[in-house]
């Protein structure tokens, strides 16, 4: 599954001509990242709960979900990726499937394939497009005393194209109406979980 993303960088006015987003005055600029890995922190984006507005936030890659309450430590099962399939019923992303989508921004994700020692890292991504967004859901859990949010990041069957290297890819929106997947019910974003068009896409060899 999607275990590494990059993200060039981002500015606001391209924020803002997707999704209407302005810019928080608190919220530096975005800066890019090449090799973003699980645990770390990523932007997303996120329907506001007091209002509705879409905001952008800063969240953990693993999803912690609501109900736990041990230390981080503790946590031993993966999160990161949810399939788009079964996420409704898991009982990690249950909740956060009914009640907060959101939307993850990157250029594309890595993928390796090939025996062990020797394994070929591929890039993929979206033509003629620098970045894009894949779909995501959030949560919000006390840990250790502190709020804290997280995101695991959709995936389905791979397409033609990427099954090459991997069974799974990405749920990726329809980017000309992205945000349709911040303001549909769950049925609905159930029936946006779908293979990308291949024709769309395109596969590289990195180092």
């Amino acid at each position: 599954m999607c275990g590494r993303f990059f993200r060039h960088k981002v500015s606001w006015e391209d924020y803002y001509a997707q999704l209407s987003l302005f810019r928080p005055e608190e919220i530096p600029e975005i800066r890019p990242g090449y090799n973003i890995a699980p645990t770390q922190i990523a932007p997303i984006i996120r329907r506001r709960e007091t209002d509705g507005q879409l905001e952008l936030a800063g969240a953990v890659w693993g999803m912690v979900p609501g109900w736990w309450k041990k230390p981080l430590s503790e946590k031993k099962f993966s999160t990161f990726n949810a399939k788009g399939e079964e996420a409704a019923g898991k009982a990690s992303f249950r909740s956060a499937w009914k009640n907060r989508p959101c939307l993850v921004p990157m250029s594309g994700y890595y993928e390796w394939t090939g025996s062990k020692g020797s394994k070929q890292p591929y890039a993929i991504g979206l033509k003629n497009r620098r970045w894009f967004y894949v779909c995501g859901l959030w949560d919000r859990a006390t840990v250790d005393g502190a709020l804290f949010d997280s995101f695991p990041i959709l995936t389905t069957a791979a397409n033609e194209l990427t099954k090459k290297v991997h069974p799974r890819m990405p749920v990726i929106p329809n980017q000309a109406d992205a945000a349709k997947w911040l303001t549909s019910d769950a049925d609905e974003r159930q029936d946006m979980v779908q293979s990308y068009d291949p024709a769309d896409m395109h596969i590289w060899k990195v180092g």
